[in-house]
């Protein structure tokens, strides 16, 4: 949010610089992000004098431009060639001098001294454009004779400075979303700090009725949940024309642009006060009546904007007669604003449910000033104070005479926020003893009245705008932030559970493991929001829209669900780093992925709608090996992903030969692998991803995923027992074998085959060579085979080999049809 200066100065008697009052916001809780200093006009028209025109005459090399003489006030007048047709001797103009820079929008150029067609030009005479003080390019600024030469230009226009000073905002603190709220809370700041601070509040004791007996706009609030206050006055008979200078400047400053006298009192007020305010055009009130009201799901409506809107039934409508006019909170409608046409108003002060208006801002994609501040929590005590305010300024600037009654529906009041707070609390939450008179004096500082005091423990009235602050540690927190955290010392005691273990100290090591092993091997971590677009799910099988978990208020279209899997937030990071030339990847993300399984139904197991896992994705793309002296370059391959997966297995002790193997092809692989324990629990799937979803993401190299529950896993893993024994005297013996199988056949039944021939002594099988093509039957391909055996007491003898060979080779052939070569 963006606070004046200046402004602020209004209402706080203020010595400190902007960066002071930076840092001193920052110390309270306001953050300042920065300070900028800001100008009336772009560039503060610094280098730009007043000169007077001596001389001027014709060019000689042209038919357009004049050579002047331009006296500057300095002694020494100045040559200039000038195009304008305007420009004669004896005037006096506006000169930018050697080394001034111009603004036009977001850029700049700068007066050199320069040769136009032959004859030396020290500067430019300017038009109104060229220096932003008007659009017109006519010809130069022509200024009265009583404008003096030497005369800075920034002086001659009263240019003004400014600073911005950007201070963020918490969702908690809404009663400083206006200057007079930072104002209130610096205050509070500095008499606690010593300074004389005093706090200044605009008057509203001119208010009064014009016209008791004239005719007023009447109003029905027919949702006092929605609306439980709703205020309003009629003014007859104002002048809708342009702002006054002090009102744009102060739009202008923080980033608002001016709109008209009537309009920018609102903007104004509301970032004066905090409190939203919408003026209505009285003719487009139909019937002089204004109702609160839902209207019937479906109802159109074009907002300000010129978008055709569809209403919700739970969307609160300012209404007239007919139609609504402005959705309650959020955005005014298209007909019934003000314009210059307009001669009668009706100024709207209301406090609104902020649950209602934050749904309606959310379901139709507005976030406005309005809304933002009242979907945190108005002030609904404020309201009169404000209506008044803004009708004295609409007077004032608009004319016009108040007719009628203040309306006022306020038929449930909302009191102040009543916390009882004792001292020991206080002390031992902070951890300083802080001074009870010091105390008082702070929560007096922050208009928080103490009703009553009884065995050190205090009775308090928190007003309504301070909407966080309902809890004696809200009170607590507001005293310290004042007193100053940096106030509070570090004691020489140590007051901490020295646990030796948590119960999740044994994931966070495994973690750890393998992190640092796949940083090891090359990998990058990467961590993307648990957010992500429904988009994404739109026709998928393997991860169903339907099962995504949606949120109820969404912040955009791209983050409307939560992930069902990690693949998507990995590819988006693929495409960024192939989009800036960083094509050979390796990364890997834990994360947490969550699903809905709809509503709970014993019947169907169902016992929980919603649930989460936690995963970790793996992504390799582009190279293993480039731009090496000693190696030509290769190309990932999702079997070098294979290994990394079963490389993780290996590493938390999960027996390889107990997992099963399944290949299969969806919507998200074009072709996978599927790691399964033996009760078909699954903990790894990997493979190509593929090409249509690499296509939406303009990614056009092949990506290898693989996606691990990391909760099975780590279950797996505990089962594991650490066993030794000695290495064995007797050494192992190697037998090779030649296979024609058919191409359908894997490797791993070939394993699965082997391993349950024999399961003593055959201790490991791998395949070190694969054949497809001439010299073999069509539909066949070769596979060499080693089988490794070892008896870890005795050494193997022939016999024993052959015998346990044939039985491998026998089952083959029954099995797999399998032939040697």
């Amino acid at each position: 949010m963006n606070i004046s200066y200046n402004w602020l100065k209004d209402y706080l008697n203020i010595s400190q610089t902007p960066d002071e009052v930076a840092a001193a916001l920052t110390s309270i809780g306001l953050e300042t992000g920065g300070v900028e200093e800001v100008q009336t006009i772009k560039g503060g028209l610094e280098g730009l004098v007043v000169g007077k025109v001596l001389t001027c005459i014709d060019h000689p090399n042209s038919d357009h431009l004049h050579i002047t003489t331009v006296d500057l006030g300095n002694g020494e007048p100045v040559q200039i060639v000038c195009g304008a047709p305007n420009v004669a001797a004896g005037q006096h103009v506006v000169v930018a001098t050697v080394g001034t820079v111009l603004y036009s929008g977001d850029e700049t150029f700068t007066i050199k001294k320069s040769k136009i067609r032959g004859e030396e030009s020290f500067g430019m005479i300017c038009a109104e454009d060229e220096i932003g003080i008007g659009d017109s390019h006519d010809g130069i600024i022509v200024l009265p004779d009583s404008a003096v030469s030497g005369t800075l230009a920034k002086d001659y226009y009263n240019v003004k400075s400014d600073y911005v000073l950007e201070v963020d905002i918490t969702p908690n603190r809404v009663d400083a979303a206006s200057h007079y709220g930072v104002a209130r809370d610096l205050a509070a700041y500095l008499k606690q700090n010593g300074y004389d601070a005093v706090l200044n509040r605009p008057s509203v004791e001119a208010f009064a009725i014009d016209n008791k007996n004239g005719k007023a706009v009447s109003v029905s609030v027919e949702n006092t949940d929605a609306c439980p206050r709703y205020c309003g006055i009629t003014i007859r008979g104002v002048k809708v024309a342009e702002s006054p200078e002090w009102l744009q400047q102060r739009l202008l400053a923080i980033g608002l642009r001016p709109i008209n006298n009537v309009v920018d009192i609102t903007n104004f007020l509301l970032h004066e006060t905090g409190q939203p305010l919408h003026c209505f055009d009285l003719n487009h009130i139909e019937g002089s009546k204004v109702i609160v009201k839902t209207l019937p799901e479906g109802t159109k409506f074009v907002t300000l904007d010129g978008v055709e809107r569809s209403l919700s039934d739970r969307d609160l409508m300012i209404c007239n007669e007919k139609e609504g006019m402005c959705i309650a909170g959020v955005f005014g409608g298209l007909k019934s604003g003000v314009t210059e046409q307009t001669t009668d108003v009706f100024l709207e002060s209301a406090y609104f449910n902020p649950m209602w208006v934050r749904k309606t801002a959310r379901r139709h994609g507005l976030n406005t000033d309005s809304s933002f501040r009242f979907e945190r929590g108005a002030d609904p005590n404020n309201l009169i104070y404000v209506l008044k305010r803004a009708a004295l300024l609409v007077k004032e600037l608009a004319g016009g005479e108040i007719t009628g009654d203040i309306v006022d529906i306020y038929p449930n009041k909302i009191n102040n926020f009543r916390v009882e707070l004792g001292y020991d609390k206080l002390n031992n939450l902070i951890g300083k003893e802080i001074p009870q008179d010091m105390v008082k004096s702070i929560l007096s500082s922050l208009e928080i009245e103490i009703l009553d005091e009884k065995d050190g423990v205090l009775t308090l009235s928190v007003p309504t705008y301070r909407v966080d602050v309902q809890r004696d540690v809200d009170v607590i927190e507001d005293i310290l932030r004042i007193y100053g955290y940096n106030n509070v010392e570090f004691t020489d005691s140590v007051h901490s559970n020295l646990s030796y273990k948590t119960l999740t100290d044994e994931n966070h090591r495994l973690y750890n493991l393998i992190a640092g092993q796949l940083t090891g091997c090359g990998f990058n971590e990467i961590m993307n929001n648990s957010l992500t677009k429904s988009a994404y799910y739109t026709s998928l099988v393997s991860y169903p829209e339907q099962n995504c978990v949606t949120l109820l208020n969404p912040l955009s279209n791209d983050l409307n669900v939560m992930r069902q899997t990690l693949l998507f937030g990995g590819l988006e990071s693929l495409a960024y780093n192939i989009n800036r030339r960083r094509p050979d990847l390796k990364f890997y993300e834990f994360g947490n992925c969550y699903y809905f399984n709809g509503e709970a139904d014993t019947s169907k197991n169902v016992l929980a709608p919603y649930s989460e896992s936690q995963n970790l994705g793996l992504w390799i793309t582009g190279n293993r090996v480039s731009g090496s002296w000693a190696h030509p370059d290769e190309k990932s391959t999702v079997f070098e992903l294979k290994g990394y997966v079963e490389n993780i297995f290996v590493r938390l002790g999960i027996d390889m030969k107990k997992l099963q193997f399944t290949q299969v092809s969806d919507d998200l692989f074009d072709a996978a692998l599927v790691y399964t324990t033996r009760d078909g629990k699954v903990l790894a799937k990997f493979g190509l991803v593929s090409k249509k979803i690499l296509r939406a993401f303009d990614i056009e190299t092949e990506v290898s995923y693989a996606e691990m529950n990391w909760a099975l896993i780590v279950k797996e893993s505990a089962r594991h027992k650490v066993t030794f024994s000695e290495i064995s005297k007797f050494p192992p013996v190697k037998r090779d074998l030649a296979l024609l199988i058919d191409s359908s056949v894997q490797f791993a039944e070939i394993e699965k085959v082997a391993y349950d021939t024999e399961r003593k002594l055959l201790k490991d099988v791998y395949l070190f060579d694969v054949y497809e093509g001439k010299n073999l039957e069509a539909g066949k391909k070769s596979y060499a085979v080693s089988f490794i055996l070892q008896d870890e007491t005795k050494t193997l003898n022939d016999k024993q080999i052959e015998s346990i060979m044939n039985r491998i080779i026998g089952n083959l052939q029954n099995k797999l049809d399998a032939k040697l070569r």
